[in-house]
């Protein structure tokens, strides 16, 4: 009995650092960058686009097309920095277990 009830006390401090996580990526904000810093656009946390940066420069409306794309591109780029530190946070979280995506904790 001592073991399930160490084994259940080791999931609810591995589910509290899970929700501490969480809330630490929620509070997180994520630039992303295109063209040479002509493009920034800012994802909180969960991937939500809060902010899209935009040098004055690229406003002519012939380079519209190329501006749609620098957008797209730093988005890309914001989401890769995301998907890095949540990746980071959960090993921390964790302690370096390799749990499969979405699994909720206690069992």
């Amino acid at each position: 009995m001592k073991n399930i009830a160490g084994l259940m006390k080791q999931a609810q401090q591995m589910q509290q650092k899970m929700a501490d996580m969480q809330a630490k990526l929620d509070a997180a904000e994520v630039e992303g960058v295109a063209g040479a810093g002509l493009v920034r656009v800012t994802l909180s946390g969960k991937g939500a686009l809060r902010k899209v940066k935009v040098d004055p420069k690229l406003a002519d409306p012939a380079e519209t097309e190329m501006l749609e794309d620098l957008i797209v591109a730093a988005h890309a780029d914001a989401k890769s920095k995301l998907d890095e530190l949540t990746e980071a946070e959960m090993k921390t979280a964790t302690g370096g277990l390799n749990l499969p995506a979405g699994l909720k904790l206690p069992f």
